[in-house]
């Protein structure tokens, strides 16, 4: 592995898209739940957004914890 292809890895970051697809909703509608309270560009956030997003969160520590241990065993 170079250095390149781990600093990938490492900074990659889970998308609006890629939540947006766990959730079911469109990325404008993630977009406008993460809007501030209060301005007319807000919406309530996706129903089930907090089991969505804990599954991308685990699945990107997984994806750390593999690079850790590729990058370790160099």
């Amino acid at each position: 592995m170079d250095f390149r292809k781990a600093t990938d890895e490492l900074l990659a970051a889970v998308t609006l898209e890629d939540l947006a697809e766990a959730t079911g909703a469109s990325v404008q509608a993630v977009r406008q739940a993460r809007a501030q309270e209060g301005t007319s560009a807000f919406r309530k956030p996706p129903t089930g957004w907090e089991r969505a997003a804990a599954k991308l969160a685990r699945r990107r520590a997984g994806k750390l914890e593999q690079l850790a241990e590729r990058l370790e065993a160099l």
